[in-house]
């Protein structure tokens, strides 16, 4: 559907719209929706018009932000207006604007803390929108985190999970515009309660109903299964009225005095959303050891990705520009930090330039000595405080020296120096216009090649490393050679690697035959059948569930899972199709409990124990 000239729209506007319209209306809707695909156009004062025929037209007058804040700014000339389907179906068919929250926590730049942690980007889903730098004075006045939940609260919680489970249960087949119209509705009422992070994962879940029923490129179920996981583990927590502080989440990023601070660059890291935002972020490790993130990401494509790689750097005055600060540094007075890393840009703060240090140099050395399985179960411990659960954070960087063995599909196999396990590097990010493949596939045609490599472990992959940024080893020969303006370090998605800055011994080794990545215990354990019968039901909603466990396969689903020593996995398949197809009904054929809870928390507490078994077995494949 194309839909780019449409602003994009608050939730409650297209919530209010679906909510008016009568019952027939409501069935035409998805259909009406798709019917405005290239209909939009743009005027000369800014408003877009869509024309249903010559009777009716919709114009959607967005606000100085540009997005559609209030039913005034959508008018349709139909009599039936302003309850009639075509405004609904044009307010459907636009983007959703973001709410206020930031996921509570969550970094809104596409970053993370420690060493740096960065976006999900081998979906291409990336980070959440960021908002502007604002000064920490005016952030820390906006910070809403309850110190205990109201009573509003938990009921906000409490509607958000039932409209939740509502939407599990129909799935995408079912999951249209009503849906999530109905989604919508909560997520905005968690907002007003003061539930931002909520509101952010009902959004997102909203966003990949979306994408999934559109069939758009780079969109997967997993994710989409993911979404759901969280969402629906996180308003439980809100629902039950035993959450922490921490669960509602922030309504704004909050920075606090850091005072003076000596910073060092690490590498630079492009961020390019799904969702539209695009740019950079320069990761940093102070003095001390510890990690920070300078980040300039707005709205904009890859243009605006490519053009931010060497854009000045916004905090306090530095001339530098990011290229520069990866390789430099920065003395910050009266800086201002937020609780994962991020360095602000507020009226108070100064830096001038430091002189960088090589990553052979303290403090960036300490990430490339310490062994590479103690580095991740602190990786591990840090970037899933709760498996399962809601707020999930990006993982820190991890560095390590290792040893190119070759291709394997599209990963390249090395080890870890001093006989460590074999990992596998993959692109940060996919998209083929920025150079991580690229750089990649040179690599891997050098076996022998002894590489330090800084970049992001996967956590849902075994022995995964998403490298940032290489160099080469202090005293190895067969290592590679940066120009000196690149400080020793190659960043791969904005450097490009050439012939020359590879030795030659390594260049056109020996055909060593097939190289195998080593053994991937999440290929090997059963666990994938529960995953796909988890998203089965994301897919197909709660009736393809309850038909996948009809007949011989899951009974042949729970031998296998038993005879793999995952009892309790094969009791929690057991207990999601069992309720999925448990349909009680009366005398007349009417459901007794049309009620989606008992199937949501079946299938949440499966996807959370899936979820746990993973990560274990993650954690095994770095020993």
């Amino acid at each position: 559907m194309s839909t780019e000239l449409l602003p994009p729209v608050a939730p409650d506007v297209l919530a209010d719209a679906v909510e008016q319209l009568s019952a027939r209306l409501r069935k035409k809707l998805d259909a009406a929706i798709s019917g405005c695909a290239g209909q939009a156009s743009a005027t000369a004062d800014g408003t877009v018009e869509v024309h249903f025929g010559e009777d009716a037209t919709v114009t959607l007058s967005p606000g100085p932000s540009g997005t559609v804040m209030n039913a005034e700014q959508a008018v349709c000339t139909c009599l039936l207006a302003p309850r009639c389907l075509h405004r609904a179906a044009v307010l459907g068919a636009a983007p959703i604007a973001d709410g206020e929250g930031d996921a509570g926590g969550g970094d809104d730049s596409g970053t993370g803390k420690a060493a740096g942690s960065g976006t999900a980007s081998d979906t291409g889903a990336g980070p959440e929108e960021p908002a502007p730098n604002t000064p920490a004075a005016d952030v820390a006045a906006t910070v809403v985190s309850p110190a205990a939940l109201t009573a509003a609260q938990v009921l906000a919680a409490t509607a958000l999970w039932d409209a939740a489970a509502e939407a599990l249960s129909a799935g995408v087949t079912a999951g249209g515009a009503v849906v999530q119209a109905e989604l919508l509705r909560a997520a905005h009422t968690a907002r007003l309660a003061g539930l931002p992070r909520a509101e952010a994962a009902a959004l997102r879940v909203v966003r990949s109903l979306r994408a999934a029923r559109e069939r758009s490129e780079g969109q997967r179920l997993a994710d989409l299964t993911g979404a759901f996981r969280e969402l629906l583990a996180g308003t439980a927590l809100l629902a039950s009225g035993s959450a922490d502080t921490d669960a509602a989440g922030s309504a704004r990023r909050v920075y606090e005095q850091g005072g003076s601070l000596r910073v060092y660059g690490l590498c630079r890291e492009p961020v390019l959303s799904a969702t539209g935002y695009g740019g950079v972020t320069t990761h940093l490790v102070g003095s001390d050891g510890a990690g920070y993130t300078v980040s300039d990401v707005r709205p904009g494509g890859l243009a605006r990705v490519k053009g931010a790689g060497s854009a000045s750097v916004a905090l306090g005055g530095a001339v530098l520009d990011h290229a520069g600060l990866a390789r430099g540094g920065l003395r910050i007075v009266g800086a201002t930090v937020s609780a994962d890393g991020r360095l602000g840009a507020g009226r108070g703060v100064s830096a001038t330039p430091l002189r960088g240090v090589d990553w052979s140099e303290e403090p960036a050395a300490a990430l490339f000595t310490r062994p590479v399985q103690e580095a991740m179960a602190a990786v591990l411990a840090d970037g899933a405080p709760e498996v399962g659960g809601p707020g999930r954070t990006a993982p820190s960087l991890l560095g390590c020296d290792v040893e190119v063995i070759g291709a394997a599909g599209d990963s390249v196999v090395v080890r870890v120096a001093g006989e460590g396990p074999l990992l596998r590097l993959r692109p940060a990010h996919p998209h083929p216009e920025l150079p991580h493949a690229a750089n990649l596939r040179r690599i891997a045609e050098h076996p022998g090649l002894a590489l330090r490599v800084l970049g992001r472990p996967d956590l849902d992959r075994a022995a995964t490393l998403r490298p940032l940024a290489v160099g080469p080893v202090p005293g190895a020969s067969a290592t590679l050679r940066l120009p000196d303006a690149w400080k020793g370090r190659a960043d791969l998605g904005y450097d490009r690697l050439q012939g020359e800055h590879f030795p030659r011994e390594t260049a056109g080794s020996a055909d060593c035959g097939p190289v195998t990545a080593g053994p991937d215990p999440l290929a090997e354990a059963p666990l994938w059948r529960v995953r796909r019968l988890l998203e089965t039901g994301v897919a197909g909603g709660r009736r393809a569930v309850a038909e996948a466990g009809r007949g011989t396969d899951a009974a042949w689903l729970s031998a296998r899972l038993t005879r793999a020593e995952l009892g309790v996995a094969a009791h929690l398949a057991q207990a999601l199709t069992t309720e999925a197809g448990r349909r009680p009904r009366d005398t007349f054929g009417r459901l007794t409990d049309p009620s989606a809870d008992a199937y949501a928390r079946a299938w949440l507490a499966s996807a959370v124990h899936l979820a746990a078994a993973e990560r274990s077995l993650v954690a095994a494949s770095w020993s």
